[in-house]
């Protein structure tokens, strides 16, 4: 309960206008994802040894509901560009590199921990026989592991990233880099945390680990900003509620020929 009131007061600070620095959430940030792999740390790596996923069919599941959402999606557009190369930003412990990889002939895993990277490849390595390329991106600098990835890119996945982010800006930050890495007529597949109408789904502002995913945007201003970007926006999927949080929008985007 001690907990809980800290992290609401931290939530009410930054929307009275006391947020940290852009700089300082990048560093809490950097801090959190690089300490000791402790449960939480798993779980919210989406690795398969996590508490949440031990014992359950919920990882497996993850990857395959993404797999089918995006098939569905990608149904409604047209002449699809095939699906080549994969880059999977912020794999974490691999639940969607493994549906996904299979689709591929050459798959990317980019995670800001070497170790969550390994473990990515390892599952993708038990699952098919895609070749896997390593990146590790430091986050601070995501533009340098950019420059680590072949191009050009089919498909650019980014799924439960967004929203751990440090802040609104880095989040457009990855789609300005995802929209240099894809191929004309390639698709990005991403997933965000939405705000609604309440004050209380608003993004934090300050104390990364005390709400770590907790960065939000409007739907609207969320296509709007692909659009601004150069992304065509082409469908969106919400979910309201499931297992794991709430308010995911799922936003498939192509980049014009």
């Amino acid at each position: 309960m001690a907990a809980a009131v800290r992290n609401q007061a931290q939530f009410v600070l930054g929307q009275l206008g006391f947020a940290h620095s852009g700089g300082r959430l990048t560093r809490d940030a950097s801090q959190y994802w690089s300490g000791s792999p402790d449960d939480r740390l798993l779980n919210d790596s989406h690795c398969r040894e996590g508490s949440k996923f031990e014992d359950t069919a919920l990882w497996t599941a993850m990857g395959q509901e993404h797999l089918e959402l995006f098939q569905r999606l990608r149904r409604t557009t047209v002449e699809p560009a095939p699906l080549k190369r994969i880059v999977d930003w912020g794999c974490g412990g691999g639940a969607n590199a493994v549906c996904f990889a299979p689709l591929a002939q050459e798959f990317i895993g980019v995670d800001i921990v070497a170790e969550t990277v390994d473990e990515c490849a390892r599952q993708v390595a038990l699952a098919c026989s895609t070749p896997f390329v390593k990146v590790v991106a430091d986050i601070a600098r995501p533009e340098e592991a950019a420059r680590e990835i072949p191009r050009p890119c089919d498909l650019f996945l980014c799924m439960y990233v967004i929203e751990l982010v440090p802040t609104q800006a880095y989040g457009l930050r990855l789609m300005r880099i995802a929209y240099d890495l894809l191929a004309p007529g390639a698709q990005a597949f991403v997933q965000i945390k939405y705000a609604t109408r309440s004050w209380r789904t608003r993004s934090r502002r300050r104390s990364y680990r005390s709400s770590v995913a907790d960065v939000t945007y409007r739907i609207d201003e969320f296509w709007t900003a692909m659009a601004e970007i150069g992304f065509q926006p082409e469908a969106v999927a919400l979910v309201p509620k499931n297992e794991l949080d709430e308010r995911y929008a799922y936003f498939l985007l192509s980049k014009p020929l």
